[in-house]
């Protein structure tokens, strides 16, 4: 299977996730660990850092990848309360144009 394929298959599989009853989207799969919907929501920023960061290998001669750190995203970008419908919009977005590169 291409890499283009394995990208359009997790695309598909994981924005299925994103439309889970609340009940769903609240569980953990272990104490103190993330819940399925905050998984989500980091799903879609890691998407856009790794979007980012193709962009400027391609485009910048000396380009800078910058590191992120995902629990200070995690509580600047208020997860708990972030619409997780903008955050599957986000990830789908940022994961076509990966794959428009790719």
């Amino acid at each position: 299977m291409s890499i283009c394929q394995q990208l359009q298959d997790t695309k598909t599989r994981t924005l299925a996730h994103y439309s889970l009853a609340a009940d769903q989207l609240d569980l953990r799969y272990g104490p103190d660990k993330w819940s399925v919907r905050f998984i989500l929501h980091h799903l879609a920023d890691a998407e856009t850092v790794l979007f980012d960061r193709i962009r400027r290998v391609l485009s910048e001669r000396r380009q800078v990848l910058w590191a992120f750190d995902q629990d200070a995203w995690a509580l600047g970008l208020d997860y708990a309360t972030r619409p997780l419908s903008l955050s599957g919009c986000i990830y789908e977005a940022s994961r076509d144009g990966v794959m428009h590169y790719a």
